[in-house]
């Protein structure tokens, strides 16, 4: 892509109704643009970001799920079925807006934050036999949550994006089995996008799902709105809300030995066990023919706050930096061509070389100062800068930094062709 054609343009000053440190730096490099408070377009490089972040968790859950794709809005029956229209407290609802709106049609519906209300009657019709179970289903899709603090950017978000998996199961057993082996795919998640090293499985409550404990995935991260108590030796950490006396005796655990860090939750996993297949009446039935009841858990991940997460982590003094794996683009071409046609054209060659080659590329190619050039990349950046200036072009070179450290060499031109 050619960077004069970005509708979208880097700003130098942070807008001043952000406070979080992944909207400042996402909102001057042009990824995203605020709407209200947690309400955010994803522009051009911000939506190459968070569909590669998609790929990643895709990929993963490909491997243990059936993707589906279920509507944001309901009916509230639904909901009053399992008791919860009443008592999700971020649960949102929408109406016609206007007079002229009300007039076709005054019904209601629910925004769904969460779809086991949807998934549970899809997978009863399909899925009555024990010869059907286990069997998952999972979607990335917008969810809506009324949201008392949307305040740090893609952190916390009143629409936002979300991976959602829904499992179900002839016992608990079977449930147990799954449940582990979905903690290894989302494990397996957060290493791809550059965080295993800072996420620990953690220790959370079960809510009105489970006795026993649910499981979250904490970010190290000093943005993060969670306290978590640490234990680097085991790997493992448990959140402030399950630090009780009570719990460190059934654990085992002393909790004022661990080091306690703030944290941001990237993912969670719960046992719901057989809350919604009840209020389905959801059985299954068994090789003796008699009705059992479905076990079910459910795993979340947040893509677009997994964005922010990112930013938080890893971008500097001078802007975005992005792991390998999920950046706008792998090279950021500079042409410093100035009135230098020779400049110019070389430049143009390598990028066309490139985009042939199938190497994902964004080429600045604006009539504009080096110094903005350079400043701009660093905004945006891209894991390798390319440059193609006068003075590289006489030793027949490009030169070649890394973002993430810094590390400059110079390639000779002809090299640089044979490895396209």
């Amino acid at each position: 892509m050619r960077q004069s054609q970005l509708f979208t343009k880097t700003r130098k000053e942070a807008p001043a109704d952000e406070v979080a440190k992944n909207a400042q730096l996402l909102t001057r490099a042009g990824y995203v643009h605020k709407e209200m408070a947690g309400v955010y377009s994803f522009l051009p490089l911000g939506l190459r970001v968070l569909k590669k972040i998609e790929q990643v968790i895709r990929e993963e859950m490909d491997k243990i799920g059936n993707e589906v794709l279920l509507p944001a809005l309901s009916s509230a029956d639904v909901w009053k079925q399992t008791g919860r229209f009443d008592t999700v407290d971020v649960l949102m609802r929408t109406v016609g807006a206007n007079e002229l709106s009300l007039a076709k049609s005054d019904a209601s519906y629910v925004l769904n934050s969460t779809h086991e209300e949807i998934i549970t009657p899809i997978a009863q019709e399909s899925n009555g036999s024990y010869k059907d179970l286990p069997v998952a289903y999972y979607q990335i899709q917008t969810k809506f949550r009324n949201e008392a603090r949307a305040k740090s950017g893609l952190l916390r978000g009143r629409e936002f994006r979300m991976k959602d998996l829904y499992s179900f199961h002839r016992d608990e057993n079977d449930l147990k089995e799954y449940y582990n082996n979905a903690k290894l795919s989302y494990q397996e998640v957060f290493k791809r996008l550059g965080l295993g090293e800072d996420t620990f499985i953690t220790l959370a409550s079960g809510g009105d799902f489970t006795t026993d404990f649910s499981h979250e995935f904490q970010t190290i991260c000093e943005a993060g709105e969670d306290l978590i108590y640490l234990d680097r030796k085991n790997k493992i950490a448990y959140n402030k809300e399950v630090v009780t006396p009570e719990n460190a005796e059934k654990l085992g655990v002393d909790f004022d030995s661990l080091e306690q860090v703030k944290a941001c939750e990237v993912g969670n996993i719960f046992p719901l066990n057989t809350k919604f297949s009840k209020a389905f009446d959801y059985t299954y039935t068994d090789e003796s023919g008699a009705q059992q009841p479905v076990f079910m858990g459910c795993y979340g991940i947040g893509p677009s706050r997994l964005m922010g997460v990112i930013v938080e982590k890893f971008a500097d003094e001078a802007g975005l930096v992005w792991p390998e794996a999920i950046a706008p683009f792998q090279i950021h071409l500079l042409s410093l061509a100035g009135d230098n046609a020779e400049v110019a054209k070389e430049a143009e060659e390598i990028y066309k070389e490139l985009v042939a080659s199938g190497a994902d590329v964004l080429f600045d190619d604006r009539d504009v100062r080096a110094g903005e050039k350079f400043a701009d990349s660093d905004l945006i950046g891209i894991p390798k800068r390319f440059i193609v200036s006068e003075k590289s072009l006489a030793q027949g070179m490009v030169e070649v930094k890394e973002r993430a450290t810094g590390k400059v060499t110079m390639v000779s031109i002809t090299d640089l062709r044979d490895s396209i």
